[in-house]
């Protein structure tokens, strides 16, 4: 039990360590909240955005597709 006593107070450091890393978890969490939240605005404004734009089919090219023989050199 000393040992762990001895661990925590860290030579009479463990104020400052202790309360440097509590502050370190307290602004990645917040970061963390912070970058969920703007996420699901991004993707509620994306959505909104998409539904705003006329339906279109996205070309796709097939991989196998030969240009027509007139276009050939």
């Amino acid at each position: 039990m000393e040992s762990l006593n001895a661990f925590l107070s860290m030579g009479g450091y463990g104020g400052y360590v202790w309360s440097s890393y509590a502050l370190t978890v307290v602004v990645l969490a917040g970061v963390l909240w912070a970058s969920v939240r703007a996420a699901r605005l991004r993707e509620v404004e994306l959505e909104q955005l998409q539904s705003m734009r006329p339906n279109r089919r996205r070309r796709r090219a097939a991989p196998d597709t030969q240009p027509p023989e007139s276009q050939v050199s």
